[in-house]
């Protein structure tokens, strides 16, 4: 995938690095709009509309994870965050507060592009087609012919990856998915060890699709393997591409 009419905002408070992001960005094919505060970063989003958004945590004004949360609040676009090397706890926060990847500063510039590349591709993936897993019961839907997920009535608005790991494990409902199974087939080969990135996302989809996300009755965890997915009652099929 290369950079032609996507477009990026890049909120960076150290001038120096982010002129050599947007350069570098720029070159790629990008069209890259630049903020150095977590203000102006938030009003980008709504003027630019961007496809990405590459968001340094350590913001001097409202810091990169509470503009995380705002920007969860109104759109699923995906997020990439820029974290200090060894502030593992900040990172899985990141993740939590619905950050969709993250890159350890200092960092090559060409990882930063392989890094948004994974995560565009993601975004991107069209819904699963062929043998197209569609479930319902009283208290959730999964309808892929519509890319919805409905809970109790609500609609719930996941990101491009929760839903290809919700996707994924309905597809394979009472089988066990193994880490490197979930990991390889939504994020790629270049995550399989990133076990701690899927644990996060399955807190994620917990925390979205469950009555009781301590108690989860549909995403069960199969300690030291992966994760199933268990369906309730008997109304559970799958169609090639359509619902019964």
């Amino acid at each position: 995938m290369n950079g032609e009419n996507m477009r990026l905002l890049v909120v960076e408070d150290d001038v120096k690095l982010l002129r050599a992001v947007e350069l570098y960005l720029t070159q790629a094919g990008y069209e890259v709009k630049t903020a150095t505060r977590g203000q102006t970063g938030l009003q980008g989003v709504l003027e630019h509309r961007p496809d990405l958004i590459v968001l340094d945590l350590m913001l001097p004004d409202v810091d990169g994870l509470e503009v995380c949360r705002r920007v969860r609040e109104v759109s699923s676009v995906p997020i990439v965050i820029l974290t200090a090397r060894g502030a593992e706890e900040e990172r899985i926060t990141g993740l939590r507060t619905g950050a969709d990847d993250y890159v350890v500063k200092p960092f090559s510039l060409k990882e930063l592009e392989a890094r948004i590349e994974a995560v565009l591709r993601r975004a991107a993936l069209p819904p699963t087609v062929k043998a197209a897993a569609a479930y319902e019961d009283e208290y959730l839907l999964l309808d892929p012919t519509e890319r919805r997920v409905v809970v109790e009535g609500k609609l719930v608005e996941l990101t491009p990856t929760e839903y290809q790991l919700l996707v994924l494990l309905v597809e394979n409902a009472g089988r066990v998915m193994t880490h490197d199974q979930l990991l390889q087939r939504v994020w790629g080969w270049e995550y399989t060890d990133s076990v701690d990135h899927l644990r996060v996302y399955m807190w994620r989809l917990r925390q979205k699709i469950e009555k009781e996300p301590s108690r989860p009755q549909y995403l069960l965890t199969e300690h030291g393997v992966g994760y199933r997915f268990e369906k309730a009652g008997e109304r559970w099929h799958v169609l090639p591409g359509g619902r019964a």
